[in-house]
């Protein structure tokens, strides 16, 4: 299940693209694509059957698509103006030039390739449990991946199966996956979690991340924490020293936009939640551009449009507004100084949903603890940008040290 093409090689089973015999990394559709253009070599392939097979007949816009074949393009050294391997034929489709070998020791082939591009497109191994919060709130949370156990503390925008089929964390998780055993979870009013709430108070949030490691961690774990969820894994941290091995606080905080010194945060806060009543999970809406470009301004095209789809399946409105209401106004600022777990403070150097003074103010405060500046702007890394790589180095280095 390998082929050659031009100066590339793509490894079906491994999943992986070699370029002279180096590995180039890929975003998951732009591999897929390319998966399916080497496996159809020739053929005229149109939108429908692209669609069908890389995103599996969900809707799907044009600028998605051409976005998804200028990565491609650009990863194997073609472009829209010479088109020499990947070629649009105007009004019908795409067709893959490059004469494709298939390398020694195949065995089925074709058919054995399409089913590995098939176990790339679904295959995740993940099985879903709940659980049940001290409130009786049933939480849904998930297994993938394999390596030192790594509990990813809950944030909104998440959807335990959508999410495979997110631009943003498909390869978030992809990659995660590679280094750890993630132990995941969709918060209280979110994803496949219980939506009917009415209380997002900060105790039911940690009370939560106490009921999912007691149903599914193991003795010891990674602690990973993003955004809104880096006060609950404080608090967590300090109430169970015993059961943290590694403390990871990414693009983060210590007190909420709410409560904060300054009026400017408290403004904006108050700003966002008004864009958020009128626009989420609305496309087009003034609240997108806002979110896009303080969330991921270095987004593509596939990724800000797949934002209206995860704020439509992620959760509602009224839930949105009211759980970024409640983590505007945490405060854990008077629990660092009692932090003992080895602990690593990541920020984007730009980051416009909590400035990078937030992750100073962590690590201050945190005594013994490192602090790593992304050179980024992007609350979410994405692939595309440089510090994809630093991040999940800095990962691996620190939860093995």
């Amino acid at each position: 299940m390998r082929y050659r093409f031009d100066k590339f090689e793509i490894d079906l089973h491994d999943q992986e693209l070699y370029r002279l015999g180096q590995p180039v990394m890929t975003e998951p559709q732009v591999y897929a694509l390319l998966a399916y253009f080497v496996m159809h070599p020739g053929k005229l392939i149109d939108h429908d059957e692209l669609i069908q097979a890389v995103w599996q007949g969900r809707l799907v816009s044009d600028s998605a698509i051409a976005a998804r074949i200028s990565a491609a393009r650009k990863v194997i050294g073609d472009d829209g103006k010479t088109q020499r391997l990947i070629k649009t034929v105007a009004r019908r489709g795409f067709r893959f030039l490059a004469e494709v070998e298939e390398l020694a020791g195949n065995g089925a082939g074709e058919a054995a390739a399409k089913v590995a591009f098939r176990q790339h497109q679904h295959d995740h191994h993940q099985s879903i449990h709940f659980c049940q919060s001290a409130d009786g709130t049933r939480l849904a949370h998930a297994v993938t991946g394999s390596g030192p156990q790594l509990v990813r503390t809950g944030h909104w925008l998440t959807h335990l199966e959508h999410d495979w089929h997110s631009p943003i964390w498909r390869p978030f998780l992809d990659r995660l996956g590679k280094q750890f055993e993630v132990l995941r979870y969709d918060q209280r009013g979110c994803g496949l979690s219980d939506r009917d709430i009415d209380d997002f108070s900060f105790q039911r949030f940690v009370e939560d991340l106490e009921a999912i490691i007691d149903s599914a961690a193991r003795d010891r774990f990674i602690l990973y924490a993003t955004s809104q969820g880096v006060p609950v894994a404080i608090d967590y941290a300090c109430r169970h020293p015993e059961r943290v091995s590694h403390l990871i606080l990414h693009g983060g905080y210590a007190r909420g936009r709410l409560v904060r010194h300054h009026q400017a945060d408290v403004e904006q806060g108050e700003a966002i939640l008004k864009l958020i009543e009128h626009g989420w999970g609305v496309s087009g809406s003034p609240f997108l551009q806002a979110f896009t470009t303080m969330y991921i301004p270095d987004a593509n095209r596939e990724q800000i449009d797949s934002l209206v789809e995860l704020q439509r399946l992620t959760t509602t409105t009224q839930n949105a507004v009211a759980i970024r209401r409640a983590v505007d106004s945490f405060d854990v600022s008077h629990q660092l100084e009692h932090i003992a777990t080895k602990t690593l403070v990541i920020h984007a150097a730009d980051d416009g949903v909590h400035p990078v003074d937030q992750g100073r103010e962590l690590a201050a405060g945190i005594r013994g603890s490192e602090f790593v500046l992304l050179d980024s702007a992007n609350h979410a890394v994405v692939p595309q940008e440089p510090a994809w790589e630093r991040f999940f180095w800095e990962l691996q280095r620190f939860s093995a040290s």
